[in-house]
This record gives C-alpha cells, structure tokens and sequence, in this order.
C-alpha cells in the first residue's frame, strides 16, 4: 500500500492545466459580457463541446477518478473563470446525477447521451426539484405523478421553480410525489425527453425566468407541468422497485400509526432529491472554492500594485492580515471539499454530514473572501469595472441552493449528535 500523499498524480494535474487555461482564454474574457446580458452564453458552450470539455465521455472519465478529486478540480477551475458561465456548462450534470442516482443501467444508457448531445448538436438538461412551497422541504413536493394503467404512461402535473436550464433543456428530470402521503418517501424521479416540449398547452413548459442578483449567465427558471404524459418506461428505476418501495414505506408508516418503533431502513428511503444532493454538495462546494480563490488572486494581485501614501497597501497589516485570513478560509475549504468527494467516491459515509461540511463552509468563504476581496480593491470594488463586485454577486448563491447553510447545520447536527433536532 502505497503512503498517504496529498499531490495530484500526473492526469489529475494535466486535466487542472486544461480546464484552467480553458476558463482563462475562453471563458474569463467574456464573462462580463454574459453576465450583462444575462443569457446562456451558446457560443461558450459550443466551444466547450468542441475542446472535448462538455461532453459525456469527458464527464464519464472525470467521475471515474478512484480517489474522487477530479471532479472538483474541474469545478474549481472552470468556476475560477466565471460562475455563471460555469453553471451553464455544469448544470447538465445535475440532471445526469439524478439519473445516475436512481436509474436503472439501461436507463442510463439511453438517456444520459442524449443530456449532452454532441458538438454539432449540443444540448443541455435539468433537474427540477424545488416548487414555490417546497424548497429546503423536499418532502413538501406538490408535484404529482399518476399511473395510467390503461395506456402504461405517468401523468405529470405541477410547477418548479429555480431550475438551471430549465425549459431550454432537452432533457428534465422531474422529482414528483406518487403517494403524497409517505411525504419524500411516497416520491420517485422522471425522465421527460424533448418530444414532450410545449410552448403552451399540455405538456412540458417554460414558466417565468428569473433575472437574478448573480450568476446571471447560466439560464433559471419555472417548469409547468400541465397533464404531461410520459411512458411508463420513462420511471427511473421502474415500476416494480417503486411499488416494492412504497410497500415498505406504508408498512413503516403504518408501524409509527400504531405507536410501534419500526427498524431502521437500510435504504435511501424513496428519497430521490436527497440521494442526487448527496452526491453532488462536494461539487458545489469546489464551485464556491473558484470563487473565493478567484477573489482572493485578484485582491493580492492589486494589493501589491496599488499604492497609497507612497507604498503599496499590502504593506498595511489591515491589508495583509485580511489576505491571510482569505488564503486560508480558501484552502480549508477546497480541502473539506477533496475530503468529501473521496469519502463520497469510496462509498465512506458521511457520518458527522461531511458532504454538508463541505459545501457549507466553501459556500460561506466565497461569500467572506469576495467582501473582503472589494474592501481591499476599496471603491473600485464596488464598480463593474473590476470584476470582484461580479463574484460577490455570484458567491451569495452558494449560502442558499443545493441546501441553505441552515440546512447544512441541521445535517450536521443530526449526524454528530444523533438527535433528530427539527
């Protein structure tokens, strides 16, 4: 066995070469523009699908990484260059994941080619989750899916909301409530291809999309579901196991109805949202790492040029001392998040909410470090000119999707005490 090390092996740092001269000659010098205009940057994409970078086969060998790290080198950089733009080339694998998550290997061979396309032919998917009254309560979903045995076809009806690329997906994958009753575990996930695509009518639909305070770049919006009708194969994970799992999930309910304590469940509980954000918080946590490492490269950068009162104002400890905290709030995040993702790869459980861990104090030292990031740079930080005020903007969604920071406490607290604290 070989001993413990903490340098990347040779393909890990050829791949963080790649990505990162990628976010700096194609993606840096338009996210501004992007951003400003606050639509999905195609040509991005288009370039990136070409390079070899947002394709199946280059996510597939990402994710075979055995020691988990390659996934969030990858965000790490790519976000580095701008979040927006990240999110518009990432926000496919979402939808990947929770086809990988509950799936069956069949299913995952017809669809998750067709999330990504090809390079003449590029095409985007969604995960849609979140509704108007269900956001950290994912067990609140609205959402219904019915079986029609008549025609073997589910019928799909409800709204959600905050979805990355959702509309302009080819491919949605929709968590909805099949016994609404069992709460998250009553829930299952469907695949809905582009042949169900509406402008109006029944079916799949674009509803409002949202102008918001960051990542401005990468398309969020509605999804309504008004009667959309989808083959029965269409199920993730298949009919047979959702009945098998709905058994259980009433024979448990039906035990706390009686006042017994019924066994603990070995399984994911029917909880579809849960098993895709598990497996993706490491991720989102080294998107948060790009940021805060971007803000803090800039700050030193200008801090060394910039002078005042004849030298330059990192040789003002308020100065210097503020960097340092930055530099190190940045690398123990990127370090949790590595810790994560390999504790995730080799199926290591998460036993004090490590996942939660990451993806919590990555999201909060993006927020930290850009602040301090426009305090050093002092008013032109707070102008467009400079792009620190763009990555405060854009740092804040990490303190509240894929699970608010108040929701990582909980997770974690649950986890380290074994106190189930509502």
């Amino acid at each position: 066995m070989s001993g413990f090390t903490m340098q990347l092996n040779e393909d890990q740092q050829t791949l963080q070469k790649w990505v990162h001269e990628f976010a700096e000659n194609v993606v840096r010098p338009v996210a501004s523009e992007w951003d400003e205009r606050e639509e999905t940057p195609w040509p991005v994409i288009q370039e990136a699908a070409k390079a070899g970078l947002y394709s199946l086969d280059f996510f597939a060998n990402v994710w075979g990484d055995e020691t988990g790290i390659s996934l969030p080198l990858v965000m790490e950089e790519l976000f580095w260059g701008d979040a927006g733009i990240g999110l518009s080339l990432v926000g496919t694998t979402l939808g990947v994941a929770g086809i990988l998550a509950n799936g069956t290997m069949d299913q995952i061979g017809e669809w998750v080619p067709r999330c990504f396309g090809d390079e003449n032919d590029v095409k985007l998917a969604a995960l849609a989750v979140s509704e108007p009254n269900a956001g950290s309560d994912v067990s609140g979903l609205r959402t219904r899916a019915v079986y029609d045995e008549k025609t073997d076809e589910w019928v799909l009806n409800g709204v959600k909301t905050w979805i990355t690329n959702g509309g302009i997906a080819d491919v949605h994958v929709v968590v909805a409530s099949v016994e609404p009753e069992l709460k998250a575990r009553g829930q299952a996930s469907f695949v809905v291809g582009p042949e169900h695509k509406v402008a109006d009518g029944v079916g799949l639909r674009m509803g409002q999309k949202f102008q918001k305070h960051g990542i401005r770049a990468s398309h969020t919006s509605e999804v309504i579901l008004d009667e959309c009708r989808i083959p029965g194969s269409q199920l993730l994970g298949g009919k047979d196991k959702l009945d098998e799992r709905l058994a259980r999930a009433r024979e448990r309910a039906a035990a706390v109805a009686r006042g017994e304590q019924p066994a603990a469940s070995k399984s994911k509980g029917g909880q579809a949202a849960m098993a895709t954000f598990e497996a993706s918080r490491p991720s989102v946590g080294a998107q948060a790492v790009g940021i805060a490492r971007a803000a803090y490269e800039y700050a030193l950068e200008y801090a060394k040029t910039r002078e005042q009162f004849g030298r330059p104002i990192i040789q003002n400890q308020a100065i210097a001392f503020m960097l340092a905290d930055m530099r190190m709030k940045v690398d123990a995040a990127r370090l949790l998040t590595w810790r994560a993702a390999w504790m995730g790869k080799n199926g290591i459980p998460f036993t004090a909410g490590e996942g939660s861990m990451s993806k919590l104090f990555a999201g909060e030292t993006a927020v930290e470090v850009t602040e301090k990031a426009i305090q050093v740079l002092g008013g032109n930080g707070y102008t467009r000119e400079y792009p620190v005020e763009r990555w405060h903007r854009d740092a804040k969604i990490y303190t509240i999707f894929e699970g608010t920071s108040e929701i990582q406490r909980l997770i974690i607290s649950r986890a380290i005490s074994g106190v189930q604290i509502p």
